[in-house]
């Protein structure tokens, strides 16, 4: 999904002076700065891009988030949070039997996609953790969503299994979308809130967790933000 990962986890987490971000959210589909920085991203890895691939669908209430720092008004993270549906998740190409029988048990599921952080921004860490926090509020907090499924290309299973506590479930399948293998990846979304509760708003703490959690927004911070969201 997003390229560089490894790297990406061994930057610093606490750089001075770190710009302050502003993160954002509603309904539609990628577009302007936020589809340039996909295209951009996924592109640094050889995969292809296509407008309808990154749109998402607002019949179904799709959300678009992002993430821009301040200091210079420049997007550096993108996610878009898809809601199943009568047309479903873009993961059917794929993995529709996989799907199909959480649906057939009453699992209401969420896909997240459309995931790029900007390398060049400050703090890409706590963009990738705040961007991924925002996505939890809307899919499970707000819509009540039981559990995350992503696609996730497979040389990056390791990162979204250490930082975020995604499982894959799959052997590795060609996507047509992007021209290249893919795996699904999935976390029930009370473990995020578990994870959340446990390491949420202590960055200090980053090294010991292992994991992005410890950057995601503390309680209090957490409710007045849920309390915003569109």
């Amino acid at each position: 999904m997003m390229s560089s990962l490894d790297a990406l986890f061994g930057a610093p987490a606490d750089r001075p002076h770190a710009p302050d971000l502003a993160l954002d959210s509603g309904f539609g589909g990628l577009e302007g700065d936020a589809l340039d920085l996909v295209a951009r991203r996924y592109g640094d890895r050889g995969l292809a891009v296509s407008r309808e691939r990154f749109s998402s669908r607002r019949q179904d209430g799709d959300i678009v988030c992002t993430a821009r720092e301040k200091a210079d008004d420049r997007i550096v993270g993108t996610l878009s949070v898809r809601f199943d549906g009568p047309q479903g998740l873009h993961a059917d190409l794929l993995f529709k039997t996989e799907l199909d029988d959480w649906r057939a048990e009453g699992v209401r599921l969420c896909e997240f996609g459309g995931l790029a952080v900007d390398r060049h921004s400050h703090d890409p860490k706590r963009v990738l953790a705040q961007i991924f926090h925002l996505g939890y509020l809307h899919a499970h907090r707000r819509a009540r969503c039981e559990r995350l499924v992503i696609e996730v290309n497979p040389r990056h299973i390791g990162f979204y299994r250490r930082c975020l506590g995604l499982v894959p479930l799959t052997a590795a399948r060609h996507n047509p979308r992007v021209n290249a293998p893919a795996v699904l990846m999935s976390v029930d979304f009370l473990s995020i809130r578990e994870q959340i509760s446990l390491w949420g708003g202590q960055p200090d703490r980053l090294a010991s967790a292992r994991s992005l959690y410890p950057l995601a927004w503390d309680k209090a911070t957490e409710a007045s933000l849920l309390a915003r969201l569109p």
